[in-house]
């Protein structure tokens, strides 16, 4: 089995050393006969040093020009020679326990892909609210969380990847799109919770709960409008590191 973790990026210069060298550990530890890796880090027209860094820790690094996370993490799946794909967000740590989760998730053959419950670090009690709400609905309605996906190729290719037509919430669509294809396979979409996902909490730090209730906010009242705009995600894409 030859597996690809792709890492979209963009300005990630603080924290990109930190994600591959989790990757490369994980790897290490959770090495199982016949598995092979490539780590592919996606330069989405960074102006700091993620590109440098990311070559100097033995990552290949491919450039995708048009700021957009679902296209970025397109352009990293085009490069990829994997038959299974591992999407991971920048500011997230992979560890041993849970990419073992995924390997033999893979290696059941019952599964189309999955995702994973997350975990944060020092959240406010208002944050902490939003985040239960959103590993409940995660659980339930088998959303992937963007910092962690992981599906076929042959599915993803199918399927289309991820939606270029909107600029965030577009794992939500891939999850969808990969149960339905599952389903006529007899394949599940899973959502791994032993071991969470760590990610950065830093949304919460830099954005005030007002700038953030409003953001929820109007992706609630104006989906489609605001999904397809990103001058209105700035949550999202106004470059706060």
């Amino acid at each position: 089995m030859h597996l690809s973790i792709v890492i979209p990026a963009f300005n990630e210069e603080r924290l990109i050393e930190s994600c591959l060298k989790s990757i490369s550990a994980s790897c290490a530890e959770s090495y199982t006969s016949g598995l092979t890796t490539e780590i592919i880090v996606v330069d989405n027209n960074s102006t700091d040093q993620t590109a440098r860094l990311a070559r100097e820790a033995g990552a290949h690094v491919v450039f995708e020009p048009i700021n957009q996370i679902g296209r970025a993490r397109n352009t990293g799946a085009a490069a990829a020679t994997g038959d299974w794909l591992l999407f991971l967000d920048a500011d997230s740590a992979l560890s041993p326990e849970l990419l073992l989760d995924v390997l033999v998730m893979i290696e059941e053959g019952k599964n189309v892909g999955c995702g994973s419950t997350l975990s944060m670090d020092g959240l406010p009690w208002w944050a902490n609210g939003i985040f239960h709400l959103w590993r409940r609905m995660s659980v339930t309605f088998q959303w992937a969380a963007g910092a962690l996906i992981v599906c076929r190729r042959d599915a993803f290719e199918d399927v289309g990847g991820f939606p270029i037509d909107i600029y965030a919430l577009e794992e939500i669509e891939l999850s969808k799109r990969l149960k339905k294809w599952g389903r006529k396979r007899g394949l599940r979409f899973a959502i791994l919770s032993e071991h969470p996902l760590y990610t950065s909490s830093r949304k919460i730090t830099l954005y005030s709960p007002r700038e953030i209730a409003s953001q929820i906010l109007r992706v609630f009242l104006s989906r489609r409008r605001t999904l397809r705009d990103k001058r209105h995600l700035s949550v999202w894409y106004d470059g706060r590191r």
